[in-house]
């Protein structure tokens, strides 16, 4: 069965997230998933970070006629497990899977499954089983394997001459900030709390020393890093703040990432992949962490959208308006 309850504590009261379960890489080799238009479907929630970063990639590089996009809503299900639900398709059922519920397809993939069904997935159609729910390498695979099916001059997000420095960044922006916010949102002990919040304001306070300097985290040109980054910041004010507790200072109060992230906002691929509206119901109205008591919940009204469309300035760091140009 999956999960009816938030399992993910440990016993000091912090927040170990779950591993993924499908992890079989994409690639050429038979042992790997092979490289096929129009056999997959990425679904995604425009509420979660993890998914959402997903489907910048598939657009900016070209691959939404490739690879398919099934949507689930913001909101949980009220069920007596954490799952995902499909309701915002006519008669509430994926038109290309026909399921109801996330959990459908990852029983369908392991009928001995008993985490999370998670989002993002890519569900091969042919057989409608989760493929591949690796959030942390799925955006690699879009960027480097299936090359093949960039449009033409797609931009190269994950150049092979600063790799290994992408990687390593990765690593620490999933650490500290992109699940850092989880941390503080989830700990069930104010020592696991603190020792988040403060990881987490340290790795912005440097971030934003970073970008002091030059546009973008690699430079004048957008990378993979960007992507990763952009998913928690421009959900901080509206969401993270309050309903996470991560409230030293909203983004917008950091001269650097609040004009970074507007940047990020007003370029093809980001901003217009962005629901406002679904990642306040996800995080405020929806059932996160399952409790046995529901209380009220209302619907903040802001922060004000316009904001995301006032100027930045941020090409004065690169002297340059592109931000796709060709590694």
């Amino acid at each position: 069965m999956s999960q009816t309850k938030l399992t993910e504590i440990t016993v000091d009261g912090s927040f170990n997230r779950q591993l993924n379960r499908f992890s079989t890489p994409f690639g050429n080799m038979p042992e790997e998933l092979p490289i096929e238009a129009n056999r997959y479907r990425l679904i995604w929630s425009a509420a979660c970070p993890w998914a959402h970063r997903s489907v910048i990639v598939r657009k900016v590089l070209g691959l939404e006629t490739t690879i398919s996009l099934g949507t689930v809503s913001p909101m949980r299900p009220r069920l007596d497990r954490v799952d995902w639900e499909f309701s915002l398709d006519k008669n509430g059922v994926d038109p290309i899977l026909k399921t109801r519920y996330m959990s459908e397809i990852y029983f369908n993939s392991d009928e001995n499954y008993s985490g999370r069904p998670t989002v993002p997935a890519i569900v091969d159609i042919k057989s409608g089983k989760v493929v591949n729910n690796d959030y942390f390498k799925l955006t690699n695979y879009f960027e480097t394997v299936w090359k093949p099916f960039h449009k033409k001059n797609a931009p190269d997000l994950y150049p092979v001459s600063i790799r290994q420095e992408i990687d390593a960044l990765n690593e620490i922006i999933f650490t500290d900030v992109n699940n850092g916010v989880y941390k503080c949102g989830f700990a069930q002990s104010q020592k696991s709390y603190e020792k988040a919040y403060e990881k987490l304001f340290n790795r912005l306070d440097e971030l934003e020393q970073r970008l002091s300097k030059q546009r973008f985290l690699f430079g004048d040109k957008i990378t993979d890093s960007d992507v990763r980054l952009y998913t928690t910041l421009v959900r901080f004010d509206a969401a993270y703040f309050s309903a996470f507790n991560t409230n030293r200072n909203l983004i917008r109060e950091f001269k650097n990432l609040w004009g970074y992230v507007r940047d990020l906002y007003q370029t093809p691929g980001f901003g217009d992949t962005t629901d406002f509206d679904a990642i306040k119901r996800h995080y405020h109205l929806s059932i996160t962490i399952s409790t046995d008591k529901e209380e009220p919940k209302v619907l903040p009204k802001g922060p004000e959208p316009s904001l995301w469309n006032t100027p930045h300035n941020r090409e004065n760091l690169s002297g340059q308006k592109e931000k796709f140009l060709i590694h």
